[in-house]
């Protein structure tokens, strides 16, 4: 890396998984608006043709003159390719195919078994860190070998199986693990502190302090406050209000989107354990699914919902269409 002008140039980043629909993406809008940071991606992904549109896409929009993030492409064939002389790693894929996944989530339903995710627990979970663990020992051997300093950034879930088998395989491994899921429920502390300090009030995400404990998707906040105020005791009196309806900014919407819920198992959560659960609920029903994931009725109470895997098969064909 060269430092020029207060930006780091040359920056050499490895994306394992870069042929991803959804993270890529991501990950190429965010460096694309970070205007003190600059280098090259190498992209590499079992799937190299999706590696290779990732390239086009990258490199389009890294050449708008507006962009000031400036960043160069490049799909590659081989994991050593990508990672050689990398300054960060980042890892982010779908251990296996979207028919092994199905097979995951809703084989074990023909057995009363449903799980909302099936990526981190239960049976899928299971089945999906078996299939993790050979890819991430030839990961972090590939780590070893062609950039050992380097900071690597996992994305993917099992989380804890993923991180285990780096650090197990290659023990001065730099390695952590992101999930957005703490942002989600940071955002309704920020509607908590509003409903009792004045909905005028400026306030963001980033305001909300917290302390984060627990493994990825089984997530918990034992502190969080704004500014100088113990949120704690605020939301506690926002569950006895909202206890039994829940709460969505948008009423209803747990209905219509897989992905969000009108966080009922959360508040059930706190008022049987004290602490704030700091996922989404689809997440942490899953590490108590004697409560939450009896049946599908039981599902629909808490209201929350079980992700079918057609839906993000269909999903992945939408954006393969664009």
């Amino acid at each position: 890396m060269k430092l020029s002008k207060d930006k780091i140039n040359d920056i050499k980043i490895a994306y394992i998984g870069g042929g991803s629909r959804g993270w890529a993406w991501k990950l190429m809008a965010d460096l694309a608006l970070e205007k003190e940071l600059a280098g090259t991606v190498k992209l590499y992904d079992i799937d190299y043709e999706s590696a290779k549109n990732n390239e086009i896409i990258g490199n389009k929009i890294s050449g708008k003159p507006e962009v000031p993030g400036k960043w160069k492409y490049t799909a590659v064939k081989t994991l050593d390719e990508a990672l050689y002389g990398a300054d960060l790693v980042v890892i982010s894929i779908l251990p296996g195919t979207f028919n092994e996944m199905y097979s995951d989530v809703h084989t074990p339903e023909k057995y009363g078994i449903y799980q909302s995710v099936g990526d981190t627990t239960g049976p899928g979970g299971l089945i999906r860190g078996l299939r993790t663990v050979p890819m991430y020992i030839e990961f972090a051997e590939g780590i070893k070998r062609n950039c050992p300093d380097a900071w690597v950034i996992n994305y993917t879930n099992p989380m804890a199986i993923c991180l285990k088998t780096l650090y197990e395989v290659f023990p001065r491994i730099k390695a952590f693990g992101c999930c957005h899921e703490v942002f989600g429920t940071q955002e309704l502390l920020v509607d908590v502190v509003k409903h009792y300090l004045g909905e005028d009030i400026e306030i963001s995400r980033r305001d909300i302090k917290v302390n984060v404990l627990g493994i990825n998707h089984f997530t918990w906040f034992d502190k969080a406050s704004y500014k100088s105020i113990d949120i704690f005791p605020l939301y506690k009196e926002f569950i006895d209000k909202f206890y039994e309806e829940g709460y969505e900014r948008e009423r209803g919407r747990w209905e219509r989107d897989y992905f969000a819920s009108a966080n009922r198992v959360k508040f059930d959560l706190f008022r049987r354990f004290g602490l704030i659960g700091a996922a989404g609920d689809r997440h942490l029903a899953e590490f108590i699914p004697y409560i939450y994931l009896t049946d599908r009725e039981t599902v629909r109470r808490w209201k929350f919902s079980l992700t079918p895997v057609e839906w993000r098969i269909k999903n992945r064909e939408r954006l393969d269409a664009l």
